[in-house]
């Protein structure tokens, strides 16, 4: 396979893995906004609900390009499978909030998730910088939104428990 063959399959599939959790996490939001979400008591520092889609746009548009840029790397590189593997884990637990949240209608499942995931995402950083300093940079966006909706999901289950 000729290099720019490789770097096209790799954005391919580094495209496609973001795409499929943003459906995943879509589908379980989208359903539960009105009346469930719209009726909890949200404390004022909660976003209005127009400004999550174009942040969430945004934010996978880096992850895809910070995936990208790891899976481009030689196969040999030390910490690559690694740090790949790291990514495809908060991926992982960036979908399964969204059915925690809102498909089970639990800010207490949310919270379960998103600790850990904000750990997973920051291990994930950590693995990107060494290989790759732009990739990791491009998930600092990641952390910071995923730190302040913690303190929002946290809001939540405290002012609705």
């Amino acid at each position: 396979m000729t290099n720019t063959a490789r770097n096209v399959t790799f954005a391919f599939v580094a495209v496609a893995a973001v795409v499929v959790a943003s459906i995943l996490g879509q589908v379980a939001t989208f359903p539960n906004l009105a009346p469930w979400y719209a009726s909890l008591n949200k404390p004022g520092f909660n976003p209005p609900n127009w400004i999550f889609a174009p942040v969430w746009t945004a934010l996978y548009a880096l992850m895809a390009f910070a995936l990208w840029r790891i899976l481009c790397l030689p196969s040999t590189t030390i910490g690559r499978k690694q740090a790949i593997a790291f990514f495809f884990a908060q991926l992982v637990l960036n979908a399964a909030w969204s059915w925690m949240f809102f498909a089970a209608h639990s800010p207490l499942l949310g919270l379960i998730d998103i600790g850990p995931q904000l750990v997973v995402i920051l291990v994930t950083l950590a693995l990107f910088v060494r290989l790759d300093a732009i990739a990791g940079w491009c998930l600092v966006p990641l952390a910071l939104w995923v730190a302040f909706a913690g303190v929002l999901n946290y809001s939540i289950w405290s002012s609705n428990a």
